[in-house]
């Protein structure tokens, strides 16, 4: 397995911050995401390295595991005992010792011997590379469940997303990771979804807000309005003299909730009362005699 510079990947220095980790990779991630360049294979491949690098360097454990043994970063664990093990006598022999740092032929070697080549020891068999991916959608497209293809390392996915997914929730795809070592289980796919709200609704879990201007003359005598939903237009009946700030619930309106089909949150909708502008002469001598009256 070839040495790859997580740090080159993604511009960065060694010693940088995890926020500077995280802006190279949204920075990157962007220019060279696969619907963005849909029949450029060395963008997906570069997009591939990308979520590699990110999955190991934006994670302070696995950096801290990478940093230290390099490519053989997995394995880290299993080659600090096995190591202790090798450094005790062997009956009848004298101690193995060892001396080099990651990326040497020797380190490489020496590892190989433990735990897949001709050494003492029998293959071991490890789990493969969990891998990690953002999958960026619009809130009127986390509002119903749809299908969708993502590119992981080479592969075209098609996944059904559930409608009422969140900003920052994160699902699992077993098996969709790196290879397994020596025949041992492929590793996971983490997705973490990035939802961008392109409504005028204002969400918070599975309810939904939204403030709706009132005329002034419905706002006094009542009415009807008609508006917007991310499920078509809905009429409300006006009471007379709704007052401005005044709140409704809607129950059942909202948002779904997340693999619970048929269930939904609720709409809250507070009227915002718009007075009058431009008046003229005639309005003005109306509203004089309204206040006389009143």
């Amino acid at each position: 397995m070839e040495f790859i510079d997580y740090y080159k990947i993604l511009g960065v220095d060694k010693n940088a911050t995890q926020d500077a980790i995280k802006s190279a990779y949204r920075k990157l991630a962007r220019k060279h995401h696969p619907d963005l360049n849909p029949n450029d294979k060395e963008a997906h491949k570069r997009f591939q390295q990308i979520n590699e690098a990110n999955e190991v360097l934006s994670d302070p454990e696995k950096r801290k595991k990478y940093d230290k043994y390099g490519k053989d970063w997995q394995h880290s664990e299993q080659f600090e005992h096995a190591r202790q093990q090798q450094q005790r006598p062997f009956s009848g022999q004298g101690e193995y010792s060892f001396s080099g740092t990651p990326g040497d032929d020797e380190f490489s070697d020496f590892f190989s011997s433990l735990f897949g080549g001709s050494g003492r020891s029998r293959q071991t068999k490890f789990k493969g590379q969990d891998y990690n991916a953002e999958l960026h959608l619009n809130l009127t497209d986390a509002y119903k469940t749809h299908k969708q293809t993502i590119t992981v390392n080479g592969k075209n996915i098609r996944i059904t997303i559930p409608a009422g997914v969140e900003n920052g929730q994160v699902i699992k795809l077993k098996d969709y990771g790196g290879a397994g070592v020596n025949g041992g289980p492929n590793g996971d796919l983490y997705i973490t979804f990035v939802i961008t709200n392109n409504t005028m609704f204002k969400r918070d879990k599975n309810d939904l807000y939204i403030t709706v201007k009132l005329d002034l003359y419905t706002a006094i005598l009542g009415g009807e309005i008609t508006f917007d939903t991310l499920d078509g237009k809905i009429k409300l009946k006006v009471p007379p003299e709704t007052q401005n700030g005044a709140k409704i619930r809607l129950k059942g309106k909202g948002f779904p909730v997340y693999k619970n089909e048929g269930k939904f949150g609720d709409m809250f909708v507070t009227y915002e009362v718009i007075l009058p502008t431009n008046l003229t002469e005639k309005q003005k001598d109306l509203f004089t005699e309204l206040s006389k009256i009143s």
